[in-house]
């Protein structure tokens, strides 16, 4: 597995590559030029071409990229143009919201998935069948940022439960002013794993091994738990690793609407005032966290079933 984890590794150096490449090529497609939007309307001709100087953005697109990627190989993701503090420090600083807000809503929709799959699964055709199939028709057309809207006018404005937004101050402060956003991710993903997870316990529940683990005289709890959810989980693992992925990528709208402080919330702001270096240095964080998710998710595979072998 040492060896499989340093092939996975050294395969994300390319890629965080071609990441950077279509970032920062692409960015200077925009309309607008930096240097306008930080003077404003009223600057001159003049101003505007000194701050370009300033900034190296009158120096040739190749230049202005080898120049971004060795400062990048030694951590150094440049300077924000708008708040004029190293990248680096930046998202330091914004990356720990946007991954506590991550590892909550995948949490919370697991302890909402893995229930309600169970339930569903086990009583096939039943009422509790026909209502957790309800639910997860009624999640999936439900988009995240409605789901979040409505949460927030519930429970922050109308019963003041929780607090309208912001990230709070320690572990309960955290916990507390992010469970409606975590949650309205975790509804948004969660009937999906429903869905899958239903599907592979019913599957697994007609498996040969597991009427040979009833009649073995293994209890109904140690064959569910102890061989069917185990077994089951391995397609939903899967599932998961993309949507937390996907929570990674798209935490935008839900920080924006929550004014949670993360580095989706910021990449959003960066867009509005062409702030190059923010945007390149996020999504390269982006990326690397995505390809790390990819990899915790394909290591889990040998927790769960130990017959699955890296080589």
């Amino acid at each position: 597995m040492i060896a499989y984890v340093a092939r996975r590794l050294l395969y994300m150096i390319p890629v965080l590559f071609m990441i950077s490449i279509f970032i920062f090529f692409l960015l200077r497609l925009v309309p607008g030029d930096p240097a306008a939007v930080i003077l404003g309307d009223k600057a001159t001709d003049q101003a505007i071409e000194a701050l370009r100087k300033e900034l190296s953005l009158d120096k040739p697109l190749t230049i202005q990229y080898v120049t971004f990627i060795k400062n990048a190989m030694s951590g150094d993701l440049g300077d924000s143009i708008r708040l004029n503090q190293p990248v680096t420090t930046i998202m330091l600083q914004r990356i720990v919201p946007t991954l506590f807000l991550t590892v909550y809503a995948t949490l919370l929709a697991m302890l909402i998935a893995v229930p309600l799959a169970t339930i569903g699964a086990l009583n096939q055709g039943k009422w509790p069948d026909f209502i957790v199939r309800a639910f997860t028709m009624i999640a999936i057309a439900m988009p995240s940022f409605w789901i979040g809207v409505m949460l927030l006018q519930f429970f922050a404005v109308k019963l003041r439960l929780l607090p309208v937004g912001g990230f709070g101050h320690g572990f309960l402060g955290h916990t507390e002013s992010l469970l409606l956003p975590a949650l309205a991710l975790a509804l948004s993903i969660s009937s999906v794993l429903i869905r899958n997870l239903r599907t592979a316990l019913l599957d697994t529940l007609d498996a040969d091994f597991i009427r040979t683990a009833r009649a073995k005289g293994l209890s109904a709890r140690n064959v569910y738990i102890g061989h069917a959810l185990r077994t089951s989980l391995l397609s939903t693992i899967t599932i998961l690793g993309v949507n937390v992925a996907y929570l990674v990528g798209g935490a935008a709208v839900t920080e924006t609407i929550f004014a949670i402080p993360g580095v989706g919330q910021l990449i959003v702001q960066a867009i509005f005032d062409r702030d190059y270096p923010i945007i390149q240095g996020a999504t390269l964080v982006f990326g690397l966290l995505v390809l790390c998710i990819n990899l915790i998710t394909d290591l889990s595979y040998a927790f769960l079933d130990p017959r699955v072998k890296y080589s």
